[in-house]
C-alpha cells in the first residue's frame, strides 16, 4: 500500500478537528451557548466521530479479500461505546470517548502495521487523536 498520504484525507480530518477545538476552548473560557457546551458540543460530535471512525475500520474489512470477524466486532465497537457515553454525565461521557478514541488509536495501528491499511493512515490517525484527545480532556477538565 502507498504511504503518501491523500491531500484530502489531510485536509479534511483537519477541518474534522474544528467542531472539537472551538467546543473545548467553549467550555475552557465560559462562553456561553444556547446549550451545554460540553454536552452538546464535545460529547455528541465525540459520539459521532468515534462511531465514524468505527465505520472506516468497516471499510476496511469489508475491503478484505478474506475478512476476519474480529475486524468486524471493532468497526462496531466503537458506536456502541459512543451510545453508551450518552447515559453519562458529560465529564465522564468526554473520558470515556477519551478512552475509545485512544484504543481506536491503537488497533488502527496495529491494523498498519499489519498492511491492513495504508501506512499515511497511521500517520493520520496520530495526529488527529492527539488533538481530539487533548481538546475532550480539556473539555472534561
Amino acid at each position: 500500500m502507498t504511504s503518501a498520504m491523500p491531500r484530502a484525507a489531510l485536509v479534511l480530518g483537519l477541518l474534522g478537528l474544528v467542531p472539537f477545538v472551538a467546543f473545548a476552548a467553549a467550555v475552557r473560557t465560559g462562553l456561553i451557548l444556547p446549550a451545554d457546551p460540553a454536552r452538546i458540543g464535545a460529547v455528541l460530535y465525540g459520539v459521532i466521530i468515534l462511531s465514524f471512525m468505527g465505520g472506516a475500520q468497516w471499510g476496511l474489512a469489508t475491503a478484505a479479500p478474506r475478512p476476519r470477524p474480529r475486524a468486524f466486532i471493532v468497526s462496531v465497537a466503537p458506536a456502541l461505546l459512543a451510545w453508551a457515553s450518552l447515559a453519562l454525565d458529560a465529564r465522564l461521557s468526554l473520558l470515556l470517548l477519551t478512552g475509545g478514541f485512544a484504543a481506536l488509536l491503537a488497533y488502527d495501528l496495529w491494523t498498519v502495521r499489519q498492511g491492513e491499511a495504508p501506512r499515511w493512515y497511521g500517520r493520520l490517525r496520530i495526529g488527529l487523536t492527539g488533538v481530539v484527545a487533548a481538546c475532550l480532556l480539556a473539555a472534561a477538565l
